[in-house]
């Protein structure tokens, strides 16, 4: 009897589910039909292409914005950074493209300026011009601590169209800048912003600080690297190098070498296949180390290069013996700024060239000394 009436219950709730899944397509239709009508009313057999409105002359912000990009554009190159393989069905050797970005012309001889870390562990160069014409580039030097780098192509002089320079020690924050590179393999893609911030620090290759930064909302993307940044005149104020992003595309942040600084670093590239770095000539212990040898700021010597600038200025450095440890120099200020720390340091050399003199104020068995170096190459 039980089994009966359960059969009898579920036979009712399916009758119910049916009417009631009818009346709901049944109020489907309605509404449909009410507010949209019925289905063949959905076509209409008169329909043409609407009339196009004239535009007009565009604005004049558009117009100085396009003729930036048709005089710069033939500027700015495709850098791609190849590597040697083996293709593993023909077992020939070939090169493989390991990496890419962007460019521009510094002078009609055929010098490009590109990033020190698009061209990083390459073994041969590809430079595609605005016209898509490939060429093989040289690579003439690099300067890893302000990550740029030098190639050179071979091509008819009217493709060689350096862009006009700009100074960058009197830029503005607000002021509207342009950037122009081939994001993602993009080529030829300009964007534009304004510089948000300027005197930032962002990392070099080599891991040290790369001082005097200009920070631009200007949208740089993997393959922007080494394109310029470009004033409203279309000058060359900056070359774009890093974005700050925790995914790896843009955030709104990106970061360029100030022109200045690479006013002064190619040429010298040019002329000798590197460019110095400027420096002491010590090396220093870790912070964690000082602080806890009981200093709470300044950077401690830990080696003195010997025929340096620290050694010939009597720089003492630190040294451990059975008894301990002998403390030596801790460089807490360089011409009146204090040095906190390591990076401190590195970024206050970083400002400076070879053959600059500096004032180092050191700490010395608790007294201050003051002692007036001339900086030299460190990396030779």
């Amino acid at each position: 009897m039980d089994d009966m009436e359960t059969n009898r219950n579920r036979r009712g709730s399916r009758v119910s589910t049916f009417f009631a899944l009818l009346l709901f397509a049944a109020a489907v239709i309605l509404i449909w039909e009410r507010f949209v009508g019925p289905a063949d009313a959905l076509h209409d057999s008169t329909s043409q292409p609407r009339p196009v409105v004239a535009r007009g002359d565009l604005l004049d912000f558009e117009q100085a914005t396009i003729e930036i990009y048709r005089a710069v554009s033939p500027s700015v190159v495709h850098v791609t950074n190849l590597v040697t393989g083996r293709n593993r069905l023909t077992m020939d050797i070939m090169a493989i493209p390991q990496g890419s970005g962007s460019g521009f012309f510094w002078d009609e001889k055929g010098y490009v300026v590109t990033n020190y870390h698009v061209v990083a562990r390459g073994e041969a160069f590809q430079v595609a011009l605005s016209d898509q014409t490939t060429y093989p580039a040289m690579l003439v030097g690099t300067a890893p601590h302000k990550d740029l780098a030098v190639l050179k192509i071979q091509a008819p002089p009217e493709q060689l169209r350096p862009l006009a320079l700009g100074t960058s020690s009197d830029l503005q924050v607000g002021q509207q800048v342009f950037a122009i590179g081939n994001p993602f393999g993009l080529d030829q893609t300009l964007t534009t912003g304004i510089i948000s911030g300027l005197d930032r620090e962002v990392r070099s290759p080599l891991d040290i600080p790369i001082p005097g930064v200009i920070q631009t909302d200007a949208a740089i993307n993997p393959g922007n690297s080494g394109g310029p940044l470009l004033d409203s005149r279309g000058l060359l104020i900056g070359v774009n190098t890093a974005i700050y992003s925790k995914t790896g595309d843009y955030a709104g942040i990106g970061f360029a070498v100030p022109v200045d600084t690479v006013n002064r670093i190619v040429p010298e590239i040019i002329r000798t296949g590197r460019a110095g770095r400027a420096g002491l000539g010590v090396k220093t212990v870790a912070d964690q180390i000082r602080a806890r040898l009981g200093f709470e700021r300044g950077a401690l010597i830990g080696e003195v290069s010997p025929d340096s600038p620290a050694e010939r200025a009597g720089l003492r450095p630190s040294y451990r013996t059975s008894r301990g440890v002998v403390v030596g120099d801790l460089i807490v200020g360089v011409d009146g700024k204090p040095v906190d720390n390591i990076d401190a340091l590195h970024s206050i050399l970083a400002s400076y060239d070879v053959g600059d003199t500096v004032e180092v104020e050191l700490e010395r068995d608790r007294e201050i000394v003051r002692k007036r170096i001339e900086l030299e190459d460190i990396d030779r």
